[in-house]
């Protein structure tokens, strides 16, 4: 009789050691090159940003006065920096980047960095009300029409998402203004401060999100309550909302996850035009200031910004599916 080897050997609550020594490698090297990865994203977007902001034109015309003469603009554009080679400028540009330094703003006169910390509060607290926005209402929509898959209710909620998908936002938020400021007097249509100011913009930014998740979240039930694993806890006499709730959502979440962490970047690019439309002092409203003025280290920083946002979130998405799904954690 053998006694066991060593590759027999395991812990009292889990795999191999050697095995899961192997997945904590793999995970590991999976984030090092996702993190690679998205630094080089990142090294685009500023290289991008840097160069196409200067075809808009020169904003040393936009800080003076028309009659201003040559001497005057030879002046203020040494005294920006902008006769220096591009090159040059580019160089300083990038050795700012890991500490954060965006350079001066052109029209504000302050550090883009001051400016930006001003200005992010603002967007952070719309973009956070439109996710609560969203995720209260979509996901009880999104269980509702599968669990009344082909009958009228469900045909009604896909028809409102529909409306929510190919409606403009910023016309949702003129609608809202001229229903809830205009003909009833109950919400202001402009301004930031309180609670009252934030509920138009954020339902406005929301109703897309709503609709995206609403949709997905529909479809994906719609697979798993037909698997077998569902069938067999409805044998069980587990009642249809506690099927759904307790062994069907967890299953469908991983698409919903996919594309709530893309919502929350598209919650603050998309917080551009829905800030310009209620006057919401955000960095969206500043991103279309900084672009009419030729603000060329404002526009750079906030396009960075936001992608940062966008490579930042889908990283912990990614990062998140080994949680929800262990298939997903063994496969890497």
């Amino acid at each position: 009789m053998s006694g066991p080897t060593l590759q027999q050997h395991t812990t009292d609550d889990g795999p191999p050691v050697a095995s899961r020594g192997r997945d904590t490698g793999r995970l590991l090297r999976g984030v090092l090159v996702r993190l690679g990865t998205a630094l080089l994203v990142l090294f685009c977007a500023a290289t991008v940003s840097f160069f196409l902001v200067r075809l808009s034109g020169d904003p040393v015309k936009l800080l003076l006065p028309p009659d201003a003469t040559a001497q005057q603009e030879a002046v203020l554009r040494s005294s920006l920096g902008l006769d220096r080679p591009l090159f040059t400028q580019y160089t300083d540009f990038l050795q700012g980047l890991p500490r954060l330094d965006f350079g001066n703003s052109l029209f504000y006169n302050e550090p883009v960095r001051t400016v930006l910390a001003d200005r992010l509060p603002a967007t952070l607290q719309l973009a956070a009300a439109a996710l609560v926005v969203t995720l209260i209402v979509a996901v009880p929509a999104g269980i509702f029409a599968a669990m009344r898959r082909g009958r009228a209710s469900d045909r009604g909620v896909m028809t409102m998402v529909l409306l929510g998908q190919s409606t403009p936002p910023f016309w949702i938020g003129i609608l809202l203004i001229l229903v809830f400021a205009v003909g009833l007097h109950a919400l202001p249509a402009s301004g930031y401060g309180t609670f009252a100011h934030l509920v138009l913009p954020s339902i406005t930014l929301a109703v897309y999100s709503v609709a995206v998740v609403a949709r997905l979240l529909r479809s994906s039930l719609i697979d798993v309550l037909s698997s077998d694993h569902i069938r067999t806890a409805r044998a069980k006499g587990f009642g249809p909302l506690k099927v759904v709730l307790t062994h069907g959502l967890r299953n469908a979440s991983l698409p919903v996850v996919t594309v709530v962490g893309l919502e929350i970047g598209s919650l603050l690019g998309g917080a551009i035009l829905t800030e310009q439309v209620f006057s919401w002092p955000g960095v969206g409203q500043l991103t279309i200031e900084a672009i009419s003025h030729r603000d060329f280290p404002l526009v750079q920083a906030t396009v960075l910004l936001f992608a940062a946002t966008f490579v930042v979130v889908n990283l912990l998405v990614d990062l998140s599916y080994s949680f929800l799904d262990p298939r997903v954690r063994t496969s890497r």
